[in-house]
């Protein structure tokens, strides 16, 4: 059975993209994004397979 490891990522709106694509290098899926505490912020929720 597969086991994940999760994180939670705030994210820029100016870097957004290079965010997310630092963390799919190191090899994050993205699962979703949701507000974040303020409305000028996302939270991005990622997943992994453990090793």
């Amino acid at each position: 059975m597969q086991k994940w490891e999760y994180s939670t990522v705030p994210l820029l709106v100016h870097a957004t993209k290079q965010i997310l694509d630092n963390w799919g290098e190191d090899g994050w899926e993205l699962v979703a994004v949701v507000p974040g505490p303020n409305p000028d912020q996302l939270v991005a929720y990622l997943k992994r397979p453990k090793a």
